[in-house]
């Protein structure tokens, strides 16, 4: 099968438990692709069985980037529903429980490290795994990590990482043991953010550099 993906796409991520508080020196890479904040009006989500890889909710206001990335999770056997933004991702989770999220950073109305908080301030998504696709600072990255993102992925992100990434962290959830997932090459956590500009690790960046 044939990955869909974006010119430039060369980053290195590592995928860290949640909670271990590792931190890392990001750089963007790429063009930045525009973004679209346009909304469907009066949306509706089916209840429907997730695939047998498991369903992904995909949160991005740009249209590109959210198609991207559900056509790559697609082809591994996954089912995917989309959101806009953040504002939207909090009513399509009520709606269908995916088994992970991805999330852009900047977005309209409620961003991604927002959402992520309040996802992780209801009793019912509070454990949900939660994947940042985005271009992130230092800062972002240690404050999504405070709040409990299990992973980060640099834009423009390789397809093949995203998919090990969410199958993994899904694995890990139905095992219930919360251990470390990796994703791409090796490498000592407590040194690899040491190893200058364009080491992108424990950060899940989808498609480009912007957020």
């Amino acid at each position: 099968m044939r990955r869909h993906t974006c010119a430039h796409a060369t980053p290195r991520c590592r995928v860290t438990q949640r909670g271990l508080g590792h931190t890392y020196g990001l750089t963007p890479q790429g063009a930045e692709v525009g973004k679209t904040r346009t909304r469907p009006p009066g949306r509706t989500y089916p209840r429907c069985v997730p695939g047998a890889s498991g369903r992904v909710l995909v949160v991005d206001d740009n249209k590109v980037i959210r198609q991207l990335i559900r056509v790559n999770l697609e082809l591994e056997g996954f089912e995917v529903v989309t959101a806009a933004d953040g504002a939207e991702c909090l009513d399509v989770v009520q709606q269908v429980r995916p088994d992970v999220v991805t999330l852009d950073v900047v977005m309209p109305r409620l961003d991604g490290l927002r959402t992520a908080a309040r996802l992780r301030s209801e009793p019912r998504t509070r454990d949900l795994p939660l994947v940042i696709v985005s271009a992130c600072t230092q800062y972002e990255v240690e404050h999504g990590l405070d709040i409990g993102v299990d992973a980060f992925l640099a834009k423009p992100f390789e397809p093949a990482e995203l998919v090990q990434t969410v199958r993994q962290l899904i694995e890990r959830e139905r095992r219930g043991d919360g251990g470390e997932v990796e994703v791409g090459g090796g490498g000592d956590p407590d040194t690899e953010g040491e190893a200058g500009a364009g080491s992108g690790v424990a950060t899940e960046r989808a498609g480009h550099t912007g957020a």
